[in-house]
């Protein structure tokens, strides 16, 4: 059975795809890990040392892609709460992470990322993950100010004042902003970065 007439796959991480972008449905691809036709395709980072063209989405939500090709959607140095650990030499030597193994391979390995002007950065709230809801500039929330978790905090967090966040914050301009909603208590957090 071709991959087109299959539902797509629920992304705890990133609920809906098609909106967001992540995938595209303008031609019929083969993917490479399945080697099934597919016309829904994944077109955002993906992190390997192979070459690959097309993914569909079914190989991303069970984790075949990220095995197959050793990779992944999301850098793991680049979610919130996860820091990168060097000796005295400043050699690299792992992560300090705070998250169940289990929520980081979810989101990793299984979970089409989003694409960011620099290095994506995957944000968590109520001790989880959020929810990516899409790419925002101040218009699309201006009207959510008050279901932000702290958004004077995110501003500091990426560089910003959050007294020119109005000015500077456009879809799709030089100042990106990325919106996610935590899973749990369903505040929004705001991650921008710039050109």
């Amino acid at each position: 059975m071709a991959q087109t007439h299959r539902p797509l796959p629920v992304f705890k991480y990133h609920p809906q795809p098609l909106e967001t972008g992540v995938f595209s449905e303008d031609k019929t691809v083969t993917c490479a890990c399945c080697q099934q036709p597919t016309n829904v395709y994944y077109t955002n980072p993906f992190y390997t040392q192979q070459d690959v063209d097309y993914l569909c989405p079914w190989c991303i939500a069970d984790g075949a892609a990220a095995e197959k090709f050793g990779g992944s959607f999301q850098d793991e140095s680049s979610l919130e709460g996860i820091e990168s650990e060097f000796d005295d030499e400043g050699e690299f030597t792992g992560f300090k992470n705070p998250w169940p193994e289990a929520s980081v391979i979810e989101l990793t390995e299984r979970t089409p990322g989003y694409c960011g002007w620099q290095q994506e950065f995957w944000l968590a709230h109520c001790n989880d993950f959020c929810a990516f809801e899409g790419y925002v500039g101040w218009k699309e929330i201006a009207d959510k100010l008050d279901q932000f978790a702290d958004l004077r905090a995110d501003c500091d967090a990426f560089g910003i004042d959050y007294e020119k966040l109005p000015e500077y914050l456009l879809d799709g301009g030089d100042c990106q902003g990325y919106l996610f909603r935590c899973l749990h208590c369903g505040k929004l957090r705001l991650w921008a970065d710039f050109s």
